[in-house]
């Protein structure tokens, strides 16, 4: 997941309007120009993710372009990140989770339920599941004091595995590079411990979430909102190549990508969202992988999909069934296998 990004960019690539030198912040508006717009939404899309539009997408499947009669959305109704989040994990609303602050979800996630189920099938399994965060209330999303397997959020080193020169720099920048957001770390720390983790512990299910597509749209800083997405389109192509690669993965992991909410229109609410801007509850869903159908990009005649609904899509991937443990659960994506 990567936190608030807009399905308008996703769909459309980056928007011209938006490219004004009080949305760019000094950053030079040509170079971006140059490196994100083209002629045809379809080609700045491109230019913008390119491993989503020429691999995830013909591969697998993306929902959510309303200009194509794909509709993807919230259905918490706040349209904001914790009740976004645990929405994706738990495949409901839950009207106790009314902020963003660091509490324990009272929720079990999907992602802790997996957990538990496995190791009651073998006693002697270790943690098959792991969760990491740039954002520290992350942590709270996933009930890190409850939940039973790794969790590394915001500026915490990782020690749970075998410390590698490379993890120790990764937990030595963390621990001392200046900190913008006092609760969230920049994406590439958080994403690069995670691939330490996968590379050495090999877990079944793995999640993900990042945080700069929202913090650079709430700062007004369009270029950086820009270069964010696409940077996390280069975690997905090495995350899915890695995977690819490795014969424990290759073959039967699937890749599934979704922010926890959407935004607002140009020219100033793109860069906020929440109960006040009522179509930042629209969202973006895309697969790839095994169990996924190749239907590409899905326009009018495909029915709506919830975020309500990953969940117990997840589960079914694993030949489980979430709706039986949580029956308020959305149900799985119809056509998952």
């Amino acid at each position: 997941m990567t936190d608030g990004l807009r399905w308008q960019e996703v769909f459309g690539g980056a928007d011209p309007s938006l490219l004004t030198k009080e949305n760019t912040d000094g950053q030079s508006i040509d170079d971006l120009r140059q490196r994100y717009v083209r002629a045809t939404p379809e080609e700045s899309r491109r230019a913008l993710m390119p491993f989503l539009w020429n691999h995830v997408v013909p591969e697998g499947e993306i929902y959510g372009n309303r200009k194509k009669g794909s509709e993807a959305y919230v259905t918490n109704g706040l349209n904001f990140s914790y009740p976004g989040y645990s929405e994706t994990l738990t495949g409901h609303p839950d009207g106790r989770i009314k902020s963003n602050d660091n509490v324990p979800n009272p929720n079990v996630t999907v992602l802790e339920w997996l957990n538990a189920e496995w190791k009651k099938s073998d006693p002697s399994m270790h943690d098959q599941t792991a969760a990491f965060g740039a954002w520290e209330v992350i942590g709270g999303v996933v009930n890190q004091q409850r939940c039973g397997f790794v969790v590394n959020v915001g500026y915490d080193p990782l020690t749970s595995i075998p410390v590698t020169p490379r993890l120790e720099l990764l937990n030595r920048l963390k621990a001392e590079t200046p900190r913008l957001w006092e609760d969230e770390t920049f994406d590439a720390p958080t994403f690069n411990t995670a691939m330490e983790y996968l590379k050495a512990e090999k877990p079944r299910l793995l999640f993900l979430s990042l945080g700069e597509t929202d913090d650079w749209a709430h700062a007004g800083r369009y270029g950086f909102y820009l270069d964010a997405a696409h940077r996390v389109d280069q975690y997905l192509e090495e995350l899915w190549k890695f995977v690819q690669a490795d014969p424990e993965y290759r073959g039967h992991t699937t890749l599934i990508f979704l922010p926890d909410h959407g935004r607002g229109d140009a020219p100033t609410e793109w860069k906020t969202h929440g109960e006040k801007v009522p179509d930042s509850k629209y969202i973006f869903l895309a697969a790839m992988g095994a169990g996924i159908p190749a239907r590409g990009e899905l326009g009018a005649r495909t029915p709506a999909v919830t975020q309500s609904q990953v969940a117990a899509t997840i589960a079914r991937l694993f030949g489980k069934d979430w709706n039986r443990e949580t029956p308020q659960a959305g149900k799985p994506l119809a056509e998952i296998q």
